[in-house]
């Protein structure tokens, strides 16, 4: 069998009409990869050649615009290299298709129109290039044809790009001028350079060296599959390697319970990328498995692989194998670089789930610190939200730990990507730059146990006579939203049904007292006062909360908590409109805001998201305080 190819993974970035999907055509032409029918439906009848650039715009909205929409992978050969070649597109629109399509590439080709030099599309392209962590980074200045092979046109588009580089810490940026359409310096030489004494495009992509960027040292395996194949008396744990290397006999421990153990074999079946692996046993091979090589074997990234361990112990998908000496952190608090990928903007104090290697948790946007500006690639401090397409610094909380690296040592475990849960949508790409452990309230967490009470609800509320339910009041800073709760609570009480007041300030004395006013702070804040609400309630007690809670996100993850527990959640809506809340402002809150001594405050430069279908919407220009409270009393009694 003949020696394996080193693969090499690429992708092309740059301006529309730059000519990418071009330089890919003449790549696979010159290196007689097409077929004849491949090249008989790209070419005109007029006798002009194949179209080049329809080879890899495959969509039909592609060829009819002359652009690239989405990422176009295609899988070519040389005798002495393999690539994975994914065209990205290049109009600003699509973005998010170049960070997704360029997240797994090795070396990055970027392309620069010679008429027009270094745009703000190239700035883009070669920040995410760099953000990404690609060490390779090749600018072609293409269409040198169209500027009469011009040295000093080439020298000065150059110099922009190396300057750019320098920027962006790019080591060692190879600039090459080419012509793509016509193929000068993409396979072969061309004669209209020869003050050029580069190599061209496609020998540096076979010289490359990318063999040194992994990171051989520090074992990553996280675990996608546990199985046990017939006949066998063990599990197997599944992953694909993310980092080191590992071999029969290799100690590790499993995280993030901290577990260490021995890895008794190791099975993969032979990978043209890793150059094999073996199934090999400490005392002998395991049982049910399959040398796939040689005993002593090394598997290596990327190789998908499965492991035997020593001791019988809890592994399941999420869970980490790593090397005695480089645990990651088990962290809760990411700060990160993300790529904002929806329409609907991104804001602080929304929650989504994270993806991150084969965990899945909730996150919350505690804060943006930044949005880049793709033009000066200077830093916007603080901004309200980030719109689609744009790059920004955040920091996330989650729900549960997870086991990150930051990215620039790792790709594959300090990358993730943000899910909208609502509709499955993924909302943006992230690149991990630090992850912390939070302490959890108490040690021991995981093993505390709720504690049914012995008194059964139904027989207390019978006893007591009376029904407990939560009354959740939300709207703008001074809406009214108190002058109506400590109402209600009176007419509650008076009528016999017990009742109390909790309002948002006052759980802040004591519960939220160690909390600040961050967005992850106040979805936090709101957490805890939904927790307190429903034992209240199930204590047969109205719970009544005053609480701007302005995120519908926050709110419905209270609802979902009654819900859970079968108890009352009786959502009111106190709408009043922020002109007259500044009016009133009974703190002084909104001058103090508008005069920006206050950030972030709601109704001012902070985000209100109305309830959708409240249980009662209380419009104050229109209802009085009475009636309102008569109204929330009988839903209480109709709960």
């Amino acid at each position: 069998m003949s020696e394996p190819r080193e693969l090499l993974r690429l992708a092309t970035a740059g301006s529309v009409d730059d000519g990418k999907s071009t330089l890919l055509g003449r790549l696979l032409l010159d290196t007689k990869l097409l077929l004849s029918d491949q090249l008989e439906a790209v070419s005109g009848s007029n006798g002009d050649g194949p179209d080049l650039a329809a080879l890899t715009d495959g969509l039909r909205a592609e060829r009819e615009q002359g652009i690239t929409i989405d990422v176009a992978y295609r899988f070519f050969a040389t005798p002495r290299r393999s690539f994975i070649l994914a065209d990205t597109p290049g109009h600003e629109r699509y973005t998010r298709n170049m960070f997704t399509g360029a997240s797994t590439a090795d070396l990055a080709i970027v392309l620069v129109d010679a008429r027009h030099g270094v745009v703000t599309q190239t700035r883009r392209h070669t920040q995410i290039s760099a953000l990404l962590g690609i060490r390779h980074v090749v600018t072609c200045v293409n269409k040198m044809d169209l500027v009469g092979w011009d040295r000093d046109r080439f020298d000065a588009v150059a110099a922009d790009v190396r300057e750019l580089a320098e920027r962006l810490r790019i080591a060692d940026p190879l600039v090459l001028p080419i012509s793509a359409l016509h193929g000068d310096n993409v396979v072969d030489r061309s004669p209209h350079t020869p003050w050029y004494d580069g190599p061209p495009l496609l020998e540096h992509l076979e010289q490359v060296d990318v063999a040194a960027d992994r990171d051989l040292a520090r074992l990553r395996l996280p675990i996608q599959w546990v199985a046990r194949p017939a006949g066998s008396r063990r599990r197997g744990y599944a992953g694909q390697l993310a980092a080191g290397t590992l071999r029969a006999g290799d100690p590790v421990i499993v995280m993030p319970a901290g577990t260490r153990t021995t890895v008794t074999a190791v099975d993969t079946l032979d990978d043209a990328a890793g150059g094999g692996a073996a199934t090999a046993g400490a005392s002998g091979a395991a049982d049910g498995a399959s040398a796939a090589s040689s005993d002593g074997a090394v598997a290596v990234p990327p190789l998908s692989v499965t492991v035997e361990l020593a001791d019988d112990i809890d592994v399941g998908r999420g869970d980490v194998l790593v090397s005695p000496g480089s645990e990651p952190p088990a962290a809760r608090e990411l700060e990160a670089t993300i790529c904002w990928m929806a329409q609907e903007p991104l804001r602080p104090g929304r929650r989504y789930a994270l993806k991150h290697t084969t965990r899945t948790v909730r996150a919350t946007v505690q804060a943006l610190h930044e949005r880049i500006d793709p033009e000066t690639l200077l830093a916007e401090r603080e901004p309200a939200a980030l719109a689609l397409n744009d790059i920004g610094r955040v920091t996330l909380r989650t729900s549960s730990v997870v086991l990150a690296d930051p990215y620039a040592e790792n790709r594959v475990t300090g990358a993730f990507v943000l899910i909208d849960e609502h509709d499955n949508d993924t909302v943006a790409a992230g690149l991990v730059l630090s992850a912390r452990e939070v302490k959890p309230p108490r040690e021991g967490r995981r093993d505390v146990t709720w504690h049914p009470s012995a008194l059964d609800r139904g027989h207390r509320w019978t006893a007591l006579g009376n029904r407990g339910a939560t009354v959740w009041l939300t709207g703008l800073p001074a809406s009214g939203k108190s002058t109506i709760a400590v109402e209600l609570e009176r007419a509650l009480v008076e009528s016999g049904q017990p009742a109390y007041l909790l309002d948002g300030d006052n759980i802040r004395y004591g519960l939220s007292d160690d909390l600040g006013f961050s967005p992850g702070d106040r979805a936090e804040h709101i957490r805890r006062v939904g927790h307190v609400a429903r034992l209240i309630a199930d204590s047969g007690t109205v719970a009544v909360v005053s609480l701007v809670s302005p995120m519908e996100a926050d709110r419905a993850a209270v609802r979902e908590l009654h819900d859970a527990a079968g108890l009352a959640f009786v959502e009111v809506f106190v709408d009043t409109s922020v002109q007259e809340c500044a009016r009133r402002d009974p703190k002084g809150l909104y001058a103090r805001a508008r005069a920006g001594e206050i950030k972030g405050f709601t109704g001012v430069d902070a985000p209100y998201e109305r309830p959708q279908t409240p249980e009662l919407h209380v419009p104050t220009a229109e209802i009085d305080v009475a009636p309102a409270v008569a109204r929330i009393v009988e839903l209480v009694r109709a709960a």
